[in-house]
């Protein structure tokens, strides 16, 4: 798998649409479960960072239970669990549980260029294990579309502020990454959807500790917040989790990777409809040079790539 046939089936360019659509809707529902307020601080009628991990995956998991069971879905064999755990605690609990904390405390434009590091890593630890290489064109391109998410971040009018929050969320860019290599070959014996379902229960299972604090919170939550997280859990979770293995079965992770760099411009449009966050003049500039960026890898980055 990920030979050159994938760019002639459209079923995944669905997927990869369909992902970015969902995960750019993420940031603002972490932000509408948080009830972030004006001056940036969550809301009192909202839940906590972990909570809303809690939340979120919790309603993934038990949508994919349902699924599971009514399907039959095999379980994985005893010899794939440590693989599965490990890709389940690194891509599910650290990354999202990391993701949540760090967004508290860094603004939305750091947050945004912070994360856009995990195609950068993915990129070179696909060269690494999997034998999957970029021309150097590709690599320029990866570079100028990095660019172009530095200039969103820098949209928002108050310049970039890193605070230690930064920490967390350059550390979900790597776990995001080695997610990907992880997810990548395991894919070669399982179905998207079966893997999926295996890493989500993995890695909400550490999320537990949450627990206790979800259930404090959850008569005081807003109902807004509430249906945030429940919408977390079944789109940006289940559904793109799903969405996103059957694309990366069938195409070099390094590439598919690169279009994450999208993710902030189509985010800064679902911000605008959801939240009432126009785009300034710098956010569209930033998303142009995101996107020729984005092209220039898929069209000009492939050199001899193997899965």
């Amino acid at each position: 798998m990920g030979g050159p046939g994938w760019k002639r089936d459209p079923r995944t360019w669905l997927a990869i649409a369909g992902v970015l659509l969902l995960w750019a809707s993420a940031f603002a529902g972490i932000r509408a479960g948080l009830r972030i307020t004006p001056a940036g601080r969550p809301g009192t009628d909202g839940y906590g960072p972990g909570e809303l991990a809690l939340l979120r995956f919790g309603t993934a998991s038990a949508a994919l239970a349902v699924y599971g069971l009514a399907t039959r879905m095999r379980l994985p064999e005893p010899a794939e669990l440590p693989r599965i755990a490990l890709a389940g605690f690194l891509g599910i609990s650290v990354y999202h549980v990391a993701l949540n904390f760090g967004e508290v405390t860094v603004q939305a434009g750091a947050a945004s260029l912070l994360i856009s590091a995990g195609p950068v890593f993915t990129a070179l630890l696909s060269a690494l294990f999997l034998g999957e290489r970029l021309t150097r064109i590709g690599w320029t391109g990866i570079f100028v579309a990095f660019a172009g998410v530095a200039l969103i971040a820098l949209s928002g009018g108050r310049g970039l502020r890193f605070t230690p929050g930064a920490l967390l969320i350059l550390l979900a860019a790597a776990a995001a990454a080695v997610f990907s290599i992880l997810s990548k070959r395991a894919l070669r014996r399982h179905a998207a959807l079966e893997f999926t379902s295996y890493t989500i229960w993995a890695g909400t299972l550490p999320m537990l500790v949450f627990l206790p604090g979800l259930l404090r919170q959850a008569p005081q939550a807003a109902l807004p917040a509430t249906l945030a997280g429940a919408y977390l859990g079944l789109f940006p979770a289940a559904i793109a989790y799903v969405l996103w293995n059957y694309a990366l079965a069938r195409m070099p992770a390094g590439l598919l990777s690169s279009f994450l760099y999208l993710t902030p411009v189509i985010a800064s449009l679902i911000a605008w409809a959801w939240l009432g966050e126009v785009p300034t003049p710098l956010t569209v500039l930033g998303g142009a040079i995101a996107i020729a960026g984005v092209a220039l890898v898929q069209t000009r980055g492939q050199r001899a790539l193997s899965s």
